[in-house]
């Protein structure tokens, strides 16, 4: 059945009940238990009244790409320069994006981002102490979060973003180098490894250095 499928496209009408029947000499119950298991994998769609279908291919959400493998990806050398990195008590707000109890143990990593030599972004990122031991100990820190992550087994393969519009604040113009009051981007992320949150971040990108692209689909 998944032979006679491929490569049709979407909304293809599928054949009948009766003509798998006849084309592969089994049971009506067999075939009907093969195409509710073609339906529940999403190959197959069934429509009361109508009949069963082809169906659209699932859409997966975009890899979490972290900001080493994003500048890559747009042929930039991204390079980070640690401005704070130190174990503390987590704020009420990350304690409840990171499921943690207030005060509980956190690791605060603020970093400045450049590409190709230019500040880019100033990046907060809050990671869950319990989950990433000694991520932050030593004088060698990781060059890549998420590359650190995946070595430890633990990169995060879920993650919810917001977006919002801002002007740079005292500090963060001279970071980043740009006017203050100048147009920026700011992005939060709550990322979570399997079910469990690990990391949550707030980075701020110059709107004139930087793009945001999604995939968007239906």
């Amino acid at each position: 059945m998944r032979d006679l499928v491929s490569g049709c496209a979407a909304g293809t009408a599928a054949p009948s009940e009766r003509d798998l029947v006849e084309r592969f000499g089994v049971a009506r119950m067999t075939v009907r238990q093969a195409l509710d298991a073609l339906v529940a994998e999403g190959v197959l769609q069934r429509f009361p009244g109508r009949g069963t279908f082809v169906a659209p291919p699932r859409r997966q959400p975009s890899r979490i790409a972290s900001f080493t493998e994003d500048m890559a990806g747009r042929g930039t050398v991204a390079e980070s320069r640690t401005i704070l990195a130190e174990r503390v008590k987590a704020p009420a707000g990350v304690a409840r994006a990171l499921g943690l109890t207030p005060r509980e143990p956190v690791l605060r990593w603020r970093r400045l981002r450049l590409a190709d030599g230019s500040p880019v972004c100033l990046s907060d990122a809050y990671l869950s102490a319990s989950l990433l031991p000694g991520l932050l100990d030593g004088a060698d820190l990781p060059a890549s979060l998420y590359d650190e992550l995946s070595s430890r087994g633990r990169r995060p393969t879920w993650a919810e973003d917001s977006l919002s519009a801002g002007v740079a604040t005292p500090e963060e113009a001279a970071l980043l180098e740009c006017q203050e009051g100048s147009v920026v981007i700011r992005l939060t992320r709550r990322a979570l490894w399997e079910d469990r949150p690990i990391e949550i971040s707030r980075s701020v990108y110059r709107a004139d250095q930087h793009t945001i692209s999604f995939q968007l689909g239906s």
